[in-house]
């Protein structure tokens, strides 16, 4: 087996969700969740076909976030993954719901770091291994840290 990474192509510092799906359907069904989740979210889904003519399938709302996860599928080229690009929308907002769709089997990250995948390749095809989403720890955070974290829950109205 040949191990790599594959760094996610990402200019805007969008959110994303990158996982792993079972069957074809997982593009309608995502398209749906991520419809209902978030008023004027705005996304592009891209999921690599692992069987038959094994094309990127695709779908959206948003023709140049479909164009990056499309990109983004190719470069992986793991059967059954799936990568969806977020704008006007944060993935804790959707989460819930795209692991609920029964087509997906697991979630590798959600995030807007920098992420690279890390990929195994075989004769008979690649597969994701992990994830690389951001950079390591540099300290522990203090009093003035904890404070600035809550602050910013509360102004993304996420804590009272």
């Amino acid at each position: 087996m040949e191990l790599m990474t594959v760094p996610i192509e990402n200019p805007e510092e969008l959110n994303l969700i990158l996982g792993q799906s079972h069957f074809i359907k997982t593009v309608e069904d995502l398209h749906e969740t991520l419809v209902q989740g978030v008023p004027g979210l705005k996304f592009g889904l891209a999921f690599c076909e692992s069987s038959g003519p094994r094309l990127v399938r695709y779908s959206g709302n948003d023709e140049d976030l479909e164009e990056l996860a499309i990109r983004n599928a190719q470069a992986i080229g793991a059967g059954h993954s799936f990568i969806v690009f977020l704008r006007d929308g944060f993935p804790v907002n959707v989460l819930n719901a795209v692991k609920m769709v029964p087509e997906v089997c697991r979630i590798f990250c959600a995030t807007a770091n920098p992420v690279e995948v890390v990929v195994g390749q075989t004769e008979r095809g690649r597969a994701i291994l992990g994830v690389v989403d951001g950079g390591s720890p540099l300290g522990v955070e203090g009093d003035a840290e904890i404070t600035e974290r809550k602050e910013l829950l509360r102004r993304f109205g996420y804590k009272l």
